[in-house]
């Protein structure tokens, strides 16, 4: 992964300067954008063949000005990739079952295998299926009551037809080849060793899929990785740091970030469907079932790092509201006013929030100005400011600064011609980038939000930034990184320094100069944890346990005062080490 992320970053900043990184990365994501592009079309024609054309533009207007979808629209991830699949599979669906025929089951095929080929979450399209094939049996319309089984038994086979279609355009995107590596190349760790990290019969499965070269290797390897992180991340809400995910976190996400108009014409869309005035029971379900699901499986993944994690509902729901907008607006006139000014809202709501659509929240919760309180990564801080920050710079004449930035090192802030020098963050640890910092700081600092948090350290007593979450920027960034000015206590981040030399020098077997570097770090905070646990791995290194005991039991003791779900991770990691001198 550290050689994707520098390689990447190498492409982009090695082959021209700043002028030449723009155009790639415009090319890139505009790109990109054809996928969101796709999806809009795509939104309007299911909602159009669903509930008529005014459904089909007041549908569109919401995706078009949902904030959300604007942030993520024009990235280079898989986000809206998945969106537009996972909705276009599920409209295909819908389709055949309307009106089944060869030719929309191929579509269905198709699209289907785009879905799993953007992203590993394309796997739900099977909760997704089976739920809606269980619904046509149970609440038939009056085409298909008559004959229950011949529809059970025509949609089971459309399902497995599909899916092997889908598989198989799975298959091509990794050119009909099982092996991740070409030539009879190993991979390291194996597909075996890697799984062994998950728990229960889902390694068991990923492998018998390998044994039988169901699915390509590196396909199976990737839903490895992606279960085995999801257990792995730290979760920020409402401003608290928890050491794994929490099951209210897409919910609260969805309800932050969400326009609040889009939230009230959501429970106006639940009026209509309660009280019959929106009675298509076969579009209620296509449109609810999978958004609902996705959710509900959001919620218990652990990956707890933002809101695009749940991009592929809002279409979904934006349909929905357009077909109960219209059914309202049908039975009353006075529905149509009601529903035009939320619609307006939404669009307001979302405009002001221009440029920083990354940061958006709704005005319940303070606007994107404030919404680092609640919500942090990709909800806030993705490491989009810097060309603003270059701005800030140069206004004010700044040379001498000092900047903790959210994705340094994988991209340097230095290639936007930004003069600070690099504060050490989690991510700079994790890659083992060294960054020395002084013990004393004067001057200009800047701090990104996301690292202002300390939320991927997993606690706040281990963030060497908590201290300025006290203080008073003098300017706050395109809602995303603060400035301070003035003289400052850096022990913290200095002594983390020495902490990450003194693995690297461990890991290298060079244990002398190692424990120089942990004892430095020691001596400059000996209230850091991470200092502490240096020490004390790197005297069992030398074979010195007893040595190491009073640095874990200082470990231990810090670890005490964490939140107690770090608490609980840490003093179990102490006690484990502890228990293996």
């Amino acid at each position: 992964k550290d050689e994707a992320y520098f390689d990447g970053r190498d492409f982009i900043f090695g082959n021209g300067g700043e002028a030449a990184a723009d155009r790639i990365i415009f090319r890139a994501r505009m790109a990109a954008a054809t996928l969101s592009l796709l999806l809009g079309l795509l939104v309007f024609l299911t909602a159009r063949e669903m509930f008529g054309d005014g459904a089909a533009l007041f549908a569109l207007a919401l995706v078009v000005f949902e904030p959300n979808m604007i942030a993520h629209g024009a990235y280079v991830t898989t986000d809206m990739g998945i969106s537009c699949f996972i909705f276009a599979s599920i409209y295909a669906f819908y389709r055949y079952v309307k009106a089944p025929s060869v030719s929309r089951l191929i579509v269905l095929g198709l699209v289907s295998g785009l879905a799993l080929a953007s992203k590993h979450s394309g796997v739900l399209l099977l909760p997704f299926g089976l739920a809606l094939i269980i619904t046509e049996i149970l609440w038939p319309t009056p085409e298909t009551r008559t004959n229950k089984r011949k529809v059970a038994l025509r949609l089971t086979g459309a399902f497995l037809a599909a899916s092997t279609i889908a598989i198989v355009v799975l298959w091509a995107f990794y050119g009909f080849r099982y092996a991740a590596r070409p030539g009879g190349m190993p991979l390291s760790p194996s597909l075996a060793e890697y799984s062994r990290g998950l728990k229960g019969v889902e390694p068991h499965a990923y492998l018998a899929l390998a044994r039988l070269h169901l699915l390509p290797e590196s396909y199976l390897y990737g839903l490895v990785d992606v279960r085995l992180i999801s257990d792995s991340f730290s979760t920020y809400i409402f401003g608290k740091v928890y050491a794994h995910g929490v099951w209210f976190y897409f919910p609260a996400a969805f309800i932050i970030k969400s326009t609040a108009a889009f939230m009230g014409l959501l429970l106006l869309a639940g009026f209509a469907i309660v009280t019959g005035k929106l009675s298509a029971r076969r579009e209620i379900f296509f449109l609810t079932i999978p958004p609902v699901l996705y959710l509900l499986i959001a919620t218990g993944t652990g990956l707890n790092i933002g809101a695009r994690h749940i991009l592929p509902m809002y279409p979904f729901l934006a349909v929905l509201i357009g077909g109960a907008a219209l059914a309202l607006a049908h039975r009353d006139r006075r529905w149509a006013y009601v529903v035009g000014l939320l619609l307006a809202w939404h669009a307001v709501s979302s405009a002001r929030a221009c440029p920083n659509y990354l940061a958006y929240s709704n005005e319940f919760w303070g606007g994107p100005a404030n919404t680092y309180k609640y919500l942090t990564d990709s909800n806030t801080d993705w490491g989009q400011q810097l060309k603003a920050v270059k701005k800030y710079l140069d206004n004010r004449a700044v040379k001498d600064c000092w900047f903790a930035y959210f994705v340094e090192p994988s991209i340097h802030f230095s290639a936007y011609g930004i003069p600070c020098k690099p504060l050490p963050t989690a991510d700079s640890g994790w890659t083992d980038y060294q960054i020395d910092t002084p013990q004393t700081i004067t001057g200009t600092l800047l701090i990104s939000a996301g690292t202002l948090t300390g939320y991927e350290w997993g606690s706040n007593v281990l963030n060497p930034y908590r201290e300025f979450q006290k203080l008073k920027p003098v300017a706050f960034i395109q809602d995303g990184v603060f400035v301070y000015d003035g003289t400052f206590d850096m022990r913290f981040a200095s002594a983390l320094g020495h902490v990450t030399r003194a693995g690297d020098l461990t890991a290298a077997g060079q244990l002398a100069s190692a424990l120089v570097e942990a004892q430095t770090a020691v001596a400059i905070d000996p209230d850091e944890l991470q200092a502490q646990m240096a020490l004390g791995d790197t005297l069992i290194a030398l074979g010195r346990p007893l040595a190491a005991k009073p640095a874990y039991e200082k470990a231990l003791a810090i670890a005490e005062t964490m939140e107690p779900s770090a608490e609980a991770v840490w003093v179990q990691k102490i006690q484990e080490k502890m228990a293996g001198q």
